[in-house]
């Protein structure tokens, strides 16, 4: 008997539009009564694994023990096969589903094999045990293709819940075999920039940066301190800040996120209409001496009504 849960932090591709992700809900109702499942986000772009892993890797640190059920890309085919380790296929365009014990014992993260949990589970603490999920005992029969996130990983999402052993779910695996992370490492530029890519552009268009304050600790980390942000198509100079709204009408700031890393951000504008950029792209930063205004500098102008 492994241990109980009560709780299952949800996050997908699938959209609300249509009934998959109330169906997935629903069958953990019907078979774990007891569990509360908690909709973080379900608007990751279809097939999106890099957006779906950096996501749930922000949101790790606050979700309670329990399961995590995590569907991205997971992909329809003919069922979820051994696929890790035991060298036989999932089907085709199947991921094979896996469930990984995080160090500790504190919960189990579910979703499939395609990088999508790693860093994740390296937010928890590290993998435990590791599992695919082949025992068909414990999933849905299905009309025709298996539909992962329904057929597989609700009902093992609730089977655990309800107490089944990790190891009765699926066939253990050495948790090194399964697919890395997709998060990126900035780079040291020759120059003494750090060459940074955009991670994720939030609702109000700031830039979050895979930097954090660490990486540019030797520029020191005053307010005011200046950094000039370079993008393919633009050059400007950003101002280290401790929130947007210090900024000047136009000014780029440069400040330590909620998240703590660096993000690029305007008050109350989009950075990335600003900078033109998006998730993915390459930004290099580049310290600037004091009284060094750099290229791109944006030059106050002051209007007066005439009279």
């Amino acid at each position: 008997m492994g241990r109980r849960y009560d709780t299952i932090s949800f996050l997908s591709d699938l959209g609300v539009v249509d009934e998959h992700v109330g169906v997935v809900k629903a069958i953990v109702r019907d078979l774990a009564p007891h569990v509360q499942v908690i909709d973080l986000t379900h608007q990751i772009g279809a097939g999106d694994v890099r957006a779906g892993s950096l996501a749930l890797a922000r949101c790790m640190s606050y979700v309670p023990s329990g399961v995590v059920l995590a569907v991205v890309d997971a992909g329809v085919g003919a069922g979820v096969g051994a696929g890790v380790g035991a060298g036989v296929g999932a089907g085709v365009g199947q991921r094979p589903g896996v469930a990984i014990e995080v160090a500790g014992g504190e919960g189990v993260v579910i979703g499939p094999d395609n990088g999508l949990l790693a860093s994740a589970v390296a937010m928890a603490g590290g993998a435990g045990r590791a599992v695919v999920l082949d025992k068909p005992e414990h999933h849905l029969a299905s009309p025709g293709a298996v539909l992962p996130s329904r057929d597989v990983f609700a009902t093992v999402a609730a089977h655990l819940c309800n107490g089944v052993d990790l190891a009765e779910v699926g066939t253990l695996v050495d948790a090194d075999t399964l697919l890395p992370g997709v998060i990126p490492l900035p780079r040291d530029g020759d120059d003494g920039s750090v060459h940074a890519e955009v991670l994720w552009v939030d609702r109000v268009g700031n830039c979050q940066l895979n930097v954090g304050p660490d990486d540019i600790a030797p520029w020191g980390s005053a307010e005011g301190a200046r950094v000039q942000v370079a993008t393919t198509d633009t050059t400007r100079v950003a101002e280290r800040v401790a929130r947007p709204g210090t900024l000047g009408a136009g000014a780029v700031g440069l400040l330590v996120d909620a998240y703590g890393m660096l993000s690029v951000v305007l008050d109350h504008r989009s950075a990335a209409d600003e900078l033109s950029v998006a998730a993915g792209d390459l930004v290099r930063l580049t310290p600037l001496a004091e009284g060094d205004r750099g290229p791109g500098t944006p030059v106050p102008v002051a209007l007066r009504t005439p009279r």
